[in-house]
């Protein structure tokens, strides 16, 4: 009976220490995929754009939101961003709740401007995490260049300390 005793204590100890891990490694798979399903909506998005004809330099991601699945445009809510950066506000950018409960957020910055793309944070759980930086629900921003081609900021200017550690293409 003692034997038994310890052993369940053994595994007691190992349950403890394990099922934060795994809880932990569930929700970053979560919000990685969450954040490739927007960067493949809006490429699917870039592409639609393109064919019918209406892709210029002028376009932005407005232009684009046309062929976006999103449930409502969001003007009051605060959200995650990039790595190193705090909380940003909707209001003044454009902010589109999605069905699979993100946020994207993206300002109205035309293709044609200095950056040669359009910008755009998606944050996985669609609230602010912790107010501070490198909270676990932090954004990951991506840019969307002119020829089609989909990055992120980290890739951009080779710093991927500016992607979430959760996020990996």
């Amino acid at each position: 009976m003692v034997e038994l005793l310890i052993a369940l204590s053994i595994l007691g100890v190992i349950v403890t220490f394990t099922i934060p891990k795994i809880l932990s490694v569930q929700q970053d798979q979560t919000y990685n995929a969450k954040a490739k399903e927007v960067a493949a909506m809006v490429s699917a998005a870039y592409q639609q754009h393109q064919l019918a004809g209406g892709l210029t330099t002028g376009s932005t991601m407005m232009s684009l939101s046309q062929y976006i699945n999103y449930l409502s445009v969001d003007t009051t809510s605060a959200v995650d961003t990039y790595q190193t950066n705090t909380t940003r506000s909707c209001g003044g950018w454009t902010c589109l709740r999605l069905h699979n409960g993100a946020i994207m957020r993206h300002n109205g910055v035309p293709f044609g401007s200095t950056a040669g793309g359009v910008w755009f944070d998606v944050d996985p759980d669609g609230q602010v995490t912790d107010g501070t930086t490198n909270g676990p629900g932090k954004a990951v921003q991506f840019i969307l260049f002119y020829n089609g081609r989909l990055t992120t900021i980290g890739v951009s200017i080779d710093n991927p300390t500016l992607d979430p550690p959760w996020f990996s293409w």
